[in-house]
């Protein structure tokens, strides 16, 4: 179990990014807006930017089989599991969808580069 807090905000998301190239379940332990913690076993399929500047993780909760987002400053801790995904999403969510309130950054890279160069050059095309 890796804890968010000992770690930069750059190795926790270049972690979790190889996690969804790699289709293996994260298990994390959230914070919830209210302020209570839960644990959610999730699949993730996309990790975006809100207009607000939080990094947003969006995937399949194992415990619901419902789509679901979290933001990545209220992630305490996760685990990186081996297995597959179980969860097949449902074909709307093949697509990321245009939310109001949520900038969208196109970035471009060689399908070879490494998640470390993917979070540098996203970093990037976000401070442009």
């Amino acid at each position: 179990m890796r804890h968010t807090k000992n770690e930069t905000t750059t190795q926790t998301l270049t972690r979790l990014i190889k996690a969804l190239d790699a289709k293996h379940p994260v298990t994390i332990t959230y914070v919830k807006a209210d302020g209570t913690e839960t644990i959610r076993t999730v699949e993730l399929y996309d990790i975006v930017v809100s207009a607000a500047g939080d990094i947003v993780l969006k995937g399949m909760d194992r415990d619901s089989q419902e789509s679901r987002s979290w933001r990545l400053d209220r992630i305490v801790s996760y685990t990186t599991h081996r297995t597959a995904y179980l969860i097949e999403r449902p074909a709307a969510d093949d697509k990321p969808a245009r939310t109001t309130g949520l900038n969208t950054v196109t970035v471009l890279y060689p399908v070879d580069c490494p998640a470390t160069a993917r979070v540098q050059i996203l970093a990037d095309a976000l401070a442009a």
